[in-house]
């Protein structure tokens, strides 16, 4: 099938509605457009540069936890929740009463995230798998009703206060199970002859058409794309996430998605989802870069002053890797010192200009590794 002659799928007349049933993508993939093999070539060639750095920085998992953080965040806040990553890193009881359903949904999504990593270990990228994380998605949180962990029973709609004035119906609920299983035949289908990141573009549109949950599709289908790079050994390690920029290109993400079912335009999806790829590429490799140059200040020019103390001090840099957050009683319990102890080290790294207070108060008092956290953020240093 060429991208270019794709038709996307047919409408049914249901009861009182019209509902869009998408063509299988199991098949043979080719194109002509040769603007897609130069946005692949520059994809794969970022892609490569980013994988190196999951494959020399020590530890670098403790660096990840931040990525996947940024990821719930901005793909939570694409769904319409509110909070800012500094809000994810604080403790619920810490939070505002009004904020706290927010950050409990940005939460799951991080637990989501992280199981499915590690299912991938001992289970094929499959239904089982995203829905298991549809489950952990859903629990405790608006939504929670909606047969969490399980495809839906019963006609969903986009958009539209009811489904008679909805921008997009998908299929019934009795075509997710034939459609979610082609889906998973092609993400595990060898003998076709499709990059990577074409398949995976592919499947994002198909799940996001599919709408194969009640509710939650938007961020099990972002969480997808990541779990079948890592899956098929595109990516190293679960370092690259396109959240960032749907979130920051909103409406282009949404148009070119709907533009492929109201148009069979596939090839402009293909290349705003490589664009994606490349662009968060480059922004990944920019920040592991600056990781590196503040890792290599803080380590080898500030902290090796504090002598006898610079054991605990580095234990201390490794947990705000991936804390960069704490509490004088974070650090008591996570470096089992004593809370004079703890408070001697925050004392030491606020003078050397690692750790900011920002809660204004003389108890309970947080402090910031700033310079850490605005890389993960649009903030400057």
């Amino acid at each position: 099938m060429k991208i270019e002659d794709f038709k996307a799928g047919q409408y049914r007349q249901e009861f009182q509605h019209k509902s869009f049933i998408p063509n299988i993508i199991n098949i043979e993939w080719t194109w002509v457009d040769p603007k897609i093999n130069s946005l692949l070539s520059e994809a794969d060639q970022k892609v490569g540069s980013l994988n190196a750095f999951s494959l020399y920085v020590p530890d670098v998992d403790i660096f990840i936890r931040m990525h996947i953080v940024k990821e719930a965040t901005q793909s939570s806040r694409i769904e319409g929740t509110k909070t800012e990553i500094q809000e994810v890193l604080l403790k619920n009881e810490e939070l505002l009463p009004e904020r706290r359903e927010d950050w409990r949904e940005v939460q799951n999504y991080i637990e989501a995230m992280n199981h499915s990593i590690s299912m991938l270990e001992k289970l094929p990228l499959s239904t089982r798998l995203l829905k298991e994380a549809h489950k952990i998605l859903m629990h405790g949180v608006r939504g929670e009703h909606k047969t969490p962990g399980e495809f839906r029973k019963s006609q969903n709609w986009i958009g539209g206060a009811t489904i008679n004035d909805a921008v997009f119906i998908p299929p019934p609920h009795t075509e997710v199970p034939g459609l979610m299983s082609d889906l998973e035949k092609f993400l595990h289908n060898e003998n076709l002859n499709v990059p990577p990141l074409i398949k995976a573009a592919l499947a994002h549109y198909q799940f996001e058409t599919i709408h194969p949950f009640l509710d939650g599709n938007g961020r099990i289908g972002r969480l997808l794309i990541t779990l079948f790079l890592v899956s098929s050994g595109v990516l190293a390690k679960p370092t690259l996430y396109l959240s960032d920029y749907f979130e920051k290109h909103r409406s282009l993400y949404y148009d070119n998605l709907n533009n492929v079912r109201a148009a069979n335009n596939l090839t402009q999806w293909i290349k705003f989802f490589i664009v994606a790829v490349i662009e968060t590429s480059k922004r990944g490799i920019q920040t592991f870069n600056h990781i590196l140059k503040l890792k290599e200040e803080v380590e080898n020019e500030k902290i090796i002053s504090l002598g006898k103390k610079l054991p605990k001090a580095k234990k201390l840099m490794n947990y705000l890797y991936a804390n960069p957050l704490v509490s004088s009683g974070d650090i008591t319990k996570k470096l089992n010192v004593t809370p004079a102890t703890a408070n001697a080290l925050i004392e030491d790294f606020v003078k050397l200009g690692i750790l900011t207070e920002i809660t204004g108060g003389k108890r309970y008092r947080t402090y910031s590794f700033h310079k850490y956290l605005n890389l993960f953020t649009d903030k400057k240093s």
